[in-house]
């Protein structure tokens, strides 16, 4: 097969290519990825993949060979001077020492201990969600487990359960701007929003369409001038404790505030709608691991963590060369880009005992899905107790959880996603 399918988001509708990935891993560890065109996208100058594991570790906790800072952490370029120095203000795109300093600012708001105490009402809204579609007997898993994340989010940042809706259609829109079906997304209803939401709807784009007839790239402050309306009106009146709080009072600059709003909206959202969806598909493909986990509930931890390996919710990221580098045999020039494929890592031979085998078991389980090195996700204990709560709740309150048709796959080159999965279960009628 020809790497540079690794680049199309077209194949990952179909699967993530992971017979490809072991290929590569052997044979080219390293190796030159085509960009074309696609669709109304333009053509890239191209990049180097980084396939196994250690590789990916090394490029991951080496920012200063490779930057996040200078090209950003998505394939694609920018594309102006202008969004590339606008998205250089968001937390994911900088490197030490002003990551540092942005970071700490919200550091404290995902301290395991205050993840902890989120812990009762997680699972209070897990509960809630799961309990109201039992006597169905049928549902979209996707959908239901959509909005707990959401809900989270709007928790944990004061944003008013009526505008949980807005949310939702700002990560589809930028997570899932190469899928017609989450390009468009637009769920929220103006008449039961808050005057806040209300307000930003006046400032959503009329288009996504540039007047030269090229796509909005959907990062961009032009594309996202709703969301980021919406962000100043809730940091004039941060309920005390949240994450909005937090921003306000961290001396952020205009633009690094816009983008830390950006990165729990979306980044913090669409992790969550694919992985619980994801982890739950592995788990009901392979009915072995499914009874074991009902008999032996004390293994949710590290069901968890496998799925997470094997489903990982981010398919790759992107640094930039700051110097000429060697890596995998590969000379790679300055200013080259440079694309880790977090789930190629997670299937590597060399780390992973027989890696294509889901092990609800497995331990140590060194999986690379939340990151490595100074970017670690900060979200990652919340993420996680996100996953054992709605999981828990589904396996204990829907028995004889079953796929009810096929899942249909989110079309992205970043996301591994789904966009639906039907699921069946036993009732008491």
């Amino acid at each position: 097969m020809n790497p540079d399918v690794v680049f199309l988001p077209e194949t990952y509708a179909a699967g993530v290519p992971y017979a490809l990935f072991a290929e590569a891993r052997a044979t080219r560890p390293v190796c030159w990825i085509e960009e074309p065109a696609v669709g109304a996208w333009p053509a890239g100058p191209g990049f180097w993949a980084v396939f196994r594991h250690a590789d990916v570790k090394h490029v991951l906790r080496t920012p200063e060979v490779f930057s996040s800072h200078l090209g950003a952490t998505q394939i694609r370029d920018p594309d102006t001077p202008g969004d590339l120095e606008f998205v250089r203000a968001m937390m994911l795109n900088q490197d030490p020492p002003d990551h540092s300093r942005t970071r700490r600012v919200v550091a404290a708001a995902f301290t395991p201990r205050a993840v902890r105490e989120l812990r009762t009402v997680i699972e209070a809204r897990a509960r809630a969600l799961v309990e109201g579609v039992a006597p169905r007997g049928e549902a979209d898993f996707v959908e239901l487990a959509a909005d707990l994340p959401v809900w989270t989010l709007a928790h944990v940042m004061g944003v008013p359960e009526s505008d949980r809706g807005l949310l939702f259609d700002w990560a589809s829109r930028v997570i899932g701007y190469q899928d017609a079906e989450y390009a468009a997304s637009s769920t929220a209803e103006a008449a039961g929003l808050s005057p806040m939401g209300r307000t930003a709807l006046v400032h959503r784009p009329g288009s996504l369409t540039r007047p030269d007839g090229r796509p909005m790239n959907p990062r961009s402050r032009e594309a996202l001038a709703d969301m980021f309306a919406y962000a100043h009106a809730l940091a004039e009146r941060p309920r005390p404790g949240t994450v909005m709080a937090h921003l306000r009072e961290g001396g952020l600059s205009r633009e690094e505030f816009e983008n830390m709003f950006f990165l729990f909206a979306v980044a913090g959202n669409e992790t969550l709608r694919n992985g619980v969806p994801g982890g739950l598909l592995t788990l009901l493909d392979h009915p072995e691991s499914h009874e074991l986990l009902l008999a032996r509930p004390e293994l949710t931890d590290s069901a968890v963590e496998e799925m997470l390996r094997f489903w990982p919710p981010v398919i790759d990221f992107r640094r930039t060369a700051t110097r000429e580098v060697e890596l995998g045999g590969q000379r790679i020039r300055r200013g080259d880009k440079v694309v880790v494929y977090h789930a190629s890592a997670n299937r590597d031979e060399t780390v992973f005992t027989d890696p294509d085998r889901f092990d609800i078991t497995r331990s140590p389980n060194d999986h690379v899905s939340f990151g490595h090195g100074p970017h670690f996700c900060l979200g990652a204990h919340l993420a996680r107790l996100q996953m054992r709560a709605m999981l828990r709740c589904a396996l204990t309150r829907l028995p004889g959880l079953r796929r009810a048709g096929e899942p249909v796959r989110l079309t992205s080159n970043f996301q591994n996603g789904l966009k639906h999965l039907p699921v069946s279960w036993e009732t008491d009628r």
